[in-house]
């Protein structure tokens, strides 16, 4: 069997076959897995038999030895959990991979069942950019203990580089390792070749192929211990015969001491000398609050990843014509957001934080530490910022559509997205916060994922912003509790909305909702039935229409005509396996995304979301709960910014 899923990227992969019954052998090789030899070791792999159990355990070349248990005992936990009656089974990791058998597979090269991931997008290069770096994957890979082979080859216009990866199960040997990856690099090119970017996993091998760098970065290599000191010589007091030698010595020591000094006096001049003519230096540690943040930037400086710029006050003021009404685009609990033109035509958009805010001096703070290190074309990207005086601006891409909420809850505007641009919306966003979750240098939740924080390009390509209220997890941590619950009413999932303990799937909660909302075109706050008395919000009517049998209904009308029904029921029916009540029954983003790319993939019935918030009313803007809050003036649902609780009511 061969599962070929497009419109993935980067994706916790998995694949499960041929239910049987499972053994108790199976569960013990399971249980002990992640501290078999090699696992713990810096080889990475492990392949035994254990009561007639075949099993073997695989980490990714660059995987660090510490990582690489974590990897594989996670692994043998969602294989046993989501496969608990398999006699044969395979699980793939975007940094390791499982699998176990009843039959002897050792040393045997597997290229089915395959999995296929694609990005959707073409690529402008020719075919033989991927075909020669793949090649030169492959030898590197049969000579390497490893079989494991990652490089990149610039652009002969010099705009960029293209990355790759092979690997080969270590069962095989080297002449069997370049077929098998041979066998795939002929599927790719019938298959994906001309995409920006894909991956083929099958049980023998794995090939990959990006348009940006996915590997780990590697350690810097320990420096060289430095040479022991020279053997003192004795010392002579006097000796006539080399009375010469000697003064020679003594002068030359002295005029070394003397040049050392002076270098290091006109470094000192030259070091405080350039730091005076600098127009301005201010450090972020010296706001009120968080002294962990560290970062000092100057007038026309790039941080280190030379993506982020620090903008003068004076070029901020002349794009946005001094901060005018007319440029103003809206407001959150920030402060007002601006569009801008720069002089060399470039269009911003400009987040100027309210004096009054302390809200929008942590969300500054925040913004800045997080989303400089992240780069995904499903994130809104930040330019640079610029502190001056009082203050205190982000700078960032202009959006030309705004935000997805103008479009989805406007009568007007809302048969602009048609499926087709809906569906597209759907899966960016899911593919985002899989990139925050998952695949980035950190692991984020957002914790404010909503319609407001979704904005469009001038392709209507969804691009996930606001990482104000962001928070960065250990790589191990599986959840964490706070007293300041900052989100959206209706977005929020329960046991973060009344306990204030948040983890991943507080973010697919939060994603679950706004995919009701992009498919029904309703707000999740609105009040939604024929008669008045019975209205429900968003939450509770899709749950009963789903129950009694009336799921249509929940499609937007101005879709009816134009979509495939079972495809958005599908969506529907993967946004309410989100909201479940209980954290562990949802599903990860990993897997959201393989549901919505794939209708090979089977969906459980889902249980009742949890209850419907208690919702006030509000004219035509939202209202802030704490101290200094700002408005939204898109968003009507209630956005907490302090210490809070909710206000439930059970379905």
């Amino acid at each position: 069997m061969v599962w070929m899923i497009n419109s993935l990227e980067r994706v916790l992969d998995r694949l499960f076959i041929r239910p049987v019954r499972q053994l108790p052998s199976e569960r013990k090789f399971l249980k002990n897995i992640s501290n078999a030899p090699g696992v713990n070791q810096n080889n990475g792999f492990f392949n035994g038999t254990s009561d007639g159990i075949n099993g073997l355990a695989l980490c990714r070349g660059d995987v660090l030895v510490e990582n690489c248990p974590d990897c594989v005992n996670f692994a043998s936990q969602e294989i046993a959990r989501m496969c608990p009656s398999s006699g044969t089974a395979f699980i793939w990791f975007d940094e390791c991979m499982l699998r176990y058998s009843g039959s002897n597979f050792f040393g045997k090269v597997e290229t089915t069942p395959a999995l296929l991931k694609t990005n959707v997008m073409n690529s402008d290069d020719p075919n033989s950019v991927a075909l020669s770096l793949m090649d030169k994957l492959v030898a590197e890979a049969k000579t390497n203990d490893k079989l494991f082979g990652a490089n990149f080859n610039p652009l002969d216009d010099g705009t960029g580089s293209r990355y790759g990866m092979v690997q080969c199960t270590r069962d095989l040997n080297s002449t069997s390792c370049a077929n098998c990856l041979e066998d795939l690099i002929n599927v790719a090119k019938t298959c994906c070749i001309s995409k920006v970017g894909w991956g083929l996993y099958s049980p023998s091998c794995t090939i990959r192929y990006e348009n940006y760098s996915f590997l780990r970065p590697q350690p810097e290599p320990s420096p060289q211990p430095l040479p022991p000191p020279p053997v003192p010589q004795p010392v002579v007091l006097y000796d006539e015969t080399a009375g010469k030698n000697t003064t020679m010595i003594v002068i030359i020591t002295i005029s070394s001491i003397a040049v050392v000094v002076a270098l290091c006096g006109l470094w000192f001049y030259s070091f405080h000398g350039r730091r005076k003519s600098r127009e301005q230096e201010i450090p972020l540690q010296e706001f009120e609050g968080s002294p962990s943040m560290d970062i000092s930037m100057h007038v026309g400086d790039h941080d280190k990843s030379g993506e982020m710029q620090y903008f003068n006050l004076n070029t901020i003021q002349t794009a946005t014509n001094n901060f005018s009404d007319s440029n103003k685009l809206g407001e959150g609990g920030f402060g007002p957001v601006y569009k801008g033109k720069l002089i060399d035509g470039k269009e911003i958009a400009v987040k100027r934080l309210s004096i009054r805010s302390r809200q929008g001096i942590e969300e500054f703070k925040n913004e800045v530490m997080f989303i400089v290190k992240l780069q995904h074309k499903n994130l809104v990207r930040l330019l640079g910022c610029c502190l001056e005086g009082a203050e205190k601006l982000l700078v960032y891409e202009y959006m030309a559509n705004t935000s997805l909420d103008a479009f989805l809850f406007d009568p007007t505007k809302r048969r602009d997205l048609d499926w087709a641009k809906r569906a597209n919306i759907v899966n960016g966003i899911a593919r985002g916060v899989l990139y925050l979750h998952e695949d980035s240098r950190l692991k984020i939740i957002h914790r404010d994922l909503k319609a407001s924080n979704v904005l469009l390009d001038d392709e209507m390509n969804p691009k996930i912003s606001d990482f104000g209220t962001a928070r960065n997890f250990g790589s191990n941590q599986i959840e964490a509790n706070t007293n300041r619950i900052v989100g959206t009413y209706g977005y929020m999932a329960p046991e973060y909305a009344m306990e204030g303990q948040f983890s991943i799937k507080s973010d697919v909660y939060s994603f679950g909702v706004l995919l009701l909302e992009i498919i029904s075109g309703k707000k999740n706050s609105g009040l939604y039935h024929p008669i008045p008395e019975r209205a429900q919000s968003l939450l509770p009517q899709a749950w009963r229409l789903w129950n009694e049998g009336k799921r249509v209904e929940l499609i937007d009308q101005t879709l009816v005509d134009d979509c495939p029904v079972s495809e958005a029921l599908r969506l529907i029916h993967i946004a309410l396996l989100c909201v479940q009540e209980d954290p562990n029954d949802r599903p990860t983003m990993s897997l959201v995304v393989l549901m919505l790319a794939s209708r090979s993939i089977y969906l459980p019935q889902p249980s009742a979301p949890p209850f419907s918030i208690a919702r006030f009313t509000f004219s035509d803007q939202s209202t802030t709960t704490g101290a200094e809050a700002g408005i939204s003036g898109s968003d009507q649902s209630s956005t907490i910014g302090a210490e809070a609780g909710m206000v439930v009511s059970t379905v």
